[in-house]
């Protein structure tokens, strides 16, 4: 019922819109499948491309890293000023090997650290604060440090975007500051009159494909929300979601055009 009643507040609060042709265009010139979802913070306007996908369910794989931060925070699994202390234990990312702070595990999206949250997080805490949030609900049992990665858990595009709605509108409940920390972490962009907050996921063993960028942006003339999902077969074809991303968002006249000097 809780995402029945979600799917009709999308539906009443955004306007229905054909494909965004320029959008659909962007993804058709890399030869690449997808959905993206740009949306005004005051749901006024939207941009969707290909509507069946913004609607389908998948893993939010390391965009959960938005909403976990603020959990961890919130039940003192960690401070903003916190560490993780590596075991020595080797990973296939090189950033992951070492001693990492909150920022950084949340910039080089490392898997262990937020397992290691998970941990002293525990199961209840998450059932409690992602029950009023856009996400699916967990199942009876469920793995503590994997349910973001094994499609316990699912969101869709538009989902992503009423998620993002709320946090950047400090709707959920979760402390001032702890909003602030996330914002800082966040932070993947700035330019002359802007600044960019933002998460990428990948799920690349899953089907559907869980390959993700998310976030906001800032402008004096507002703010808008975006969820891109890509089918990435190759992860050389990785960059391409923040790089589609910012080309929509250009092309909506959101962010200007990438300045070299700029870029993070």
């Amino acid at each position: 019922m809780r995402h029945l009643c979600l799917a009709l507040f999308l539906f009443c609060t955004l306007p229905a819109q054909a494909e965004d042709a320029a959008i659909a265009a962007l993804l058709a010139r890399q030869g690449l499948q997808g959905t993206l979802v740009l949306a005004s913070l005051d749901g006024r306007i939207r941009h969707v491309h290909d509507e069946a996908r913004a609607a389908q369910q998948v893993s939010p794989a390391s965009t959960f890293k938005i909403i976990n931060t603020l959990i961890a925070l919130e039940n003192g699994a960690i401070g903003p000023d916190g560490s993780f202390h590596w075991n020595g234990k080797l990973h296939e990312i090189t950033a992951w090997n070492r001693g990492l702070s909150l920022p950084q595990a949340f910039q080089v999206s490392c898997v262990w650290c937020y397992q290691e949250l998970a941990r002293r997080i525990g199961p209840e805490p998450y059932r409690r604060a992602l029950a009023g949030t856009p996400y699916t609900a967990l199942p009876g049992q469920f793995e503590l440090t994997r349910f973001w990665l094994d499609g316990s858990l699912r969101i869709s595009a538009l989902e992503q975007v009423e998620l993002l709605r709320r946090i950047r509108l400090r709707q959920l409940p979760f402390q001032a500051a702890h909003y602030d920390t996330l914002q800082t972490i966040m932070l993947a962009e700035t330019g002359s009159g802007y600044r960019l907050y933002a998460k990428t996921g990948w799920g690349g063993r899953q089907q559907p494909e869980a390959s993700w960028y998310v976030g906001y942006v800032d402008t004096p003339a507002g703010s808008w929300l975006f969820a891109t999902r890509l089918e990435i077969h190759d992860p050389a074809q990785l960059p391409l979601r923040q790089t589609l991303t910012r080309a929509a968002l250009v092309e909506k006249g959101i962010l200007p055009p990438a300045d070299p000097d700029q870029m993070p």
